[in-house]
């Protein structure tokens, strides 16, 4: 049986929807190739998914001696974090809610067979 590597992301500054848009990109790519993909994609979830699996990459290296080249992005899930209400007042008496959305981001690696 294969080995996961894992890596988490609690409470992303982007909403999961945002983040969903990236993480479709990499899915079931070499980990490599997908650190290289979202080292050119112009949006911010590029950056913390970028970041994901780089740590999940020294993870697979440092803890369980895998080769980066072996490695293939098995599953990549952002499920939604918890939400920030805040108030914004409007005209007439109104109340405008703003909410600022986080996601949880896990990344999965496994050797390539």
């Amino acid at each position: 049986m294969a080995t996961d590597i894992r890596a988490y992301l609690k409470n992303a500054d982007v909403s999961a929807q945002k983040a969903r848009l990236v993480i479709d990109m990499v899915r079931g790519k070499p980990a490599v190739d997908a650190s290289n993909t979202l080292k050119f994609m112009p949006k911010k979830a590029a950056v913390l998914v970028g970041k994901l699996i780089n740590s999940a990459i020294a993870n697979a290296e440092e803890n369980f001696g895998v080769s980066r080249e072996d490695l293939v992005v098995h599953t990549i899930t952002a499920d939604e974090g918890p939400t920030r209400k805040w108030r914004r007042f409007g005209a007439r008496g109104r109340f405008k809610p703003l909410l600022r959305r986080s996601a949880h981001i896990t990344v999965v690696l496994r050797e390539r067979e």
